[in-house]
Formats: C-alpha cells, structure tokens, sequence
C-alpha cells in the first residue's frame, strides 16, 4: 500500500500592507489546513501590524495562525527551505516563466511537495532551515515541502521575486475587472490546493512527465551557487558590476526554467570552484 500524501506548504506574503489582508489569509489558512494538508504562514518585511486588533478580527478562528506566523526579511530567506515555490502573478506578459492556470501549477507543487516529504506528515529530516520569529527568536521550523507566494496588495511581485519560483500562477478572472483582493486570491488558490490534497488521497495526482524532470534544488543551495558564479565572473572579468544584475538574472531564469537539481547544483559548484582556482594560479 502507498503511503498516505501529507504535505507541510508555506504560505508567503511579501510586504503585505493591509492588516485586514493579512488576518484574511490566516483564517483562509486555517480553513483549508488539516488533514493531508498543513499550511504555515510566513511574512516578509510586512507594512503592517500582523498582531494588531484589526488583524486578529479578520482573523477570527485563524488566530493561532496568525500568531505562529513567521517573519522574515527578505523572500530568499523565507524561501531557503523550498524546493517547489509557486508565485502568483496577474501581469500576463513580461515575466521570466510562463504563468500556469491553477489546478497545473498546484498540481506540479502538491507532487512536489509531497515527493520533499517523504509522503508521511510533512516532514523530511534533511531540512533544517533557520527562520526568525513573530517574537525575534529564531531556531528550526517545521520542514516545509513547497511554498506558494503572494505579492504586494499595490504592485505584486517583482521581476527578480519572480525568478524565486519554479512555476507561475495566474487566476483567470473576468477581463472588465481582473484584479483580485489579497486575502480573495489566498482563499480561491488555497481552496483548490486543499480539493487536490484530498483527491490525490484516492486518486494519485499525474502530470506530464515534463512538469518535474527532476526533485528541484532547495532554494538556499540554489542561491549559493548563483552567488559563487557571480563573485568568480566579476573576478575574470566576464561581468560588469553596473551589468552584473542582468546578466545574472538571466542566468537564474535559465536555471529555474531547467529545474535544476542537486547533482546538477553540485556539478555546477564544483566547475566554479575549479575554475576559480585555475584563474588564481595565473598559468597557462
């Protein structure tokens, strides 16, 4: 018999700005957490008061989720111990990958997830990442299988942020008035995660075998090799520091589009590694 699917999934908001946003979404979280899916709130440098009254009154029974809420600085950092993240945006043009209707891109996150956990309640002892608390205590979170990320109410994610992603997602609306509240686009992307959790209990999730050719890298390992790549290519001279940001940003797009993995990850370490000690040496 297979092991039941369990699946921890970060929920991500960058910068919210609205307290009543915020509460809406812990209490989106907590309708739709349980069960095969457990769902964690994570902030990133948010505008507002998360604990404040009117935070906790939108909240209402999400309470709890809001105050176990996370805190972070930055999104690399509330995302280091992802390897399935999934940004929504509603730009449709202009964006590094091509944005996914829901169900695709959920699905390609729950098999993920799920494949990060082991399938047995969320958690994979090889993760152990370090986050900051809603109190500034920091230590191990709960492993965390995959991510879904927000962006702000105003402007959304930029394009940098989402180069953080493996896939996009786009909510279809109708085209007279597309634009979605916050805590409205948590509530519907959360309630159709949680309709496939339960489903791929009976029915096991299939996609195409092109949607994960492989158990992509956790987002910390990732970034460490695109920082030794940068540091070694302004060093030899193939970057500029005033043309260093976009080149590199179409090299993370190239990797996040080729969902690389860890042997990958290694090769690509060990090549800079190489090539940088060849570069010190000064011989031909």
């Amino acid at each position: 018999m297979n092991a039941p699917l369990n699946a921890s999934i970060a929920v991500v908001l960058v910068e919210p700005a609205g307290p009543r946003n915020v509460g809406g979404v812990a209490r989106a979280c907590a309708n739709f957490s349980g069960g095969p899916l457990q769902l964690q709130l994570r902030l990133v440098a948010p505008r507002c008061d998360h604990l404040g009254e009117e935070a906790l009154q939108m909240a209402v029974h999400g309470r709890a989720v809001l105050e176990g809420a996370q805190l972070f600085a930055n999104l690399a950092e509330a995302l280091a111990d992802c390897r399935h993240i999934v940004a929504t945006s509603g730009r449709g043009e202009g964006e590094p990958l091509a944005p996914l209707d829901p169900d695709t891109a959920l699905g390609w996150l729950w098999q993920g997830a799920n494949a990060s956990s082991g399938g047995a309640s969320g958690t994979n002892g090889s993760i152990s990442p370090i986050w900051a608390s809603s109190n500034g205590a920091s230590g191990p979170c709960g492993a965390t299988g995959g991510a879904v990320v927000f962006g702000r109410e105003d402007r959304g994610l930029s394009y940098d942020e989402l180069l953080l992603a493996g896939q996009l997602l786009s909510i279809d609306t109708g085209a007279a008035y597309s634009s979605l509240n916050l805590a409205q686009a948590a509530a519907v992307v959360l309630q159709r995660l949680r309709v496939m959790a339960i489903a791929s209990a009976d029915s096991p999730i299939r996609l195409p075998t092109a949607a994960m050719p492989v158990e992509p890298v956790r987002r910390d390992r990732l970034e460490a090799l695109l920082t030794a790549a940068e540091d070694l290519l302004l060093e030899v001279g193939f970057l500029y520091p005033h043309t260093a940001r976009a080149r590199m940003a179409k090299l993370r797009g190239l990797l996040q589009r080729s969902q690389v993995g860890e042997t990958e990850v290694a090769l690509l370490r060990g090549m800079v590694s190489q090539l940088r000690w060849a570069s010190r040496r000064r011989t031909p």
